[in-house]
């Protein structure tokens, strides 16, 4: 074990908590912990703190939220009190080269993929969405690209039929905490080296939107069945019925040729809704309606019959 160190954390959502509080339970000091302001939530926008501080808060730790990446009172903290190490989850900005430059040892990112493939803020929900078979988590070395620097150490796991962006999420950052004081420890002491990123295997996770959420059946229905894991539960996968928006929370593919064109409601066992796909055909399996709940398929077809030829738009 290594000596203890001065760590200032920079982090954001519900998926930096975990090695935040590891952080905190363990031998280094957090100095100081970075996050985005408090921003409106929810349909009353009531004014609510990001998951890391409201932890960090808890843990007795001093939190910092500037408004912007470049805002003095951040780069003065910082050199007031020049860390070992800048520990970066998800905090939501790109740090300058000078933010970079004042750790006394560098600024490590735990990142939500295998680098180089996925960079950017959606890892995990394009992961599935591609149809991927294993993801992990990547400690890296940041430079002032996005998510561009050298590699230091990876974890990996594999992704399951029935994972969503949600479970994928937490079981990703669960994972987070070991590797990142492993690293920390094995960087600190000389015994892991930086290894650069191979730019020709690198790729893009953009931002996902609440319209990339629409269906389109044309596509094969193993494409569409990881599309609606991938977009659960955010932005969520919907289609419309006439004018009615349904979203799918869960669907299967299964094989054959549905003999109808995409979208098209097909003939199924009682109490199921198959849908032609491009290529196959998916059974839903929960779904909800413009102005209900979460349903198990059985029960919505009881409140809301969706007949063979019935098209999906």
């Amino acid at each position: 074990m290594g000596s203890p160190l001065d760590i200032v954390f920079m982090g954001t959502p519900d998926f930096a908590v975990p090695a935040l509080r590891k952080l905190c339970a363990g031998p280094h000091a957090v100095r100081l912990v970075v996050t985005q302001p408090d921003r409106p939530k929810g349909r009353g926008r009531k004014i609510h703190p990001p998951p890391v501080k409201a932890a960090a808060l808890s843990l007795g730790c001093e939190v910092l939220q500037p408004r912007s990446i470049k805002d003095p009172e951040l780069t003065a903290r910082l050199e007031s009190i020049r860390p070992d190490f800048l520990v970066v989850i998800a905090y939501g900005h790109i740090l300058t080269k000078d933010l970079l430059a004042i750790p006394r040892r560098g600024a490590i990112n735990i990142h939500a993929s295998i680098l180089p493939k996925y960079r950017g803020p959606a890892p995990i929900q394009w992961a599935i969405i591609n149809g991927e078979k294993e993801t992990g988590i990547t400690a890296m070395l940041m430079d002032d690209g996005l998510d561009t620097g050298d590699i230091l150490q990876l974890a990996r796991t594999p992704i399951s039929a029935d994972d969503t962006s949600s479970t994928l999420h937490d079981r990703l950052s669960e994972m987070a905490p070991a590797l990142l004081l492993e690293t920390l420890e094995q960087f600190s002491l000389g015994a892991v080296q930086p290894a650069p990123q191979d730019e020709a295997l690198a790729s893009y996770a953009p931002l996902l939107r609440k319209k990339d959420g629409h269906i389109d059946w044309h596509q094969d229905a193993d494409a569409i069945e990881c599309m609606i894991r991938g977009m659960n539960p955010w932005p969520g996968a919907f289609t419309f019925l006439d004018d009615k928006r349904l979203k799918i929370w869960r669907a299967k593919s299964l094989p054959g040729d549905a003999g109808a064109p995409a979208g098209t409601v097909i003939t199924g066992f009682p109490d199921e809704l198959r849908v032609a796909a491009g290529s196959g055909m998916l059974t839903i399996l929960e779904i909800q309606g413009a102005s209900g709940k979460r349903l198990d398929i059985r029960d919505f077809l009881r409140g809301c019959a969706i007949p063979p030829g019935t098209r999906l738009a």
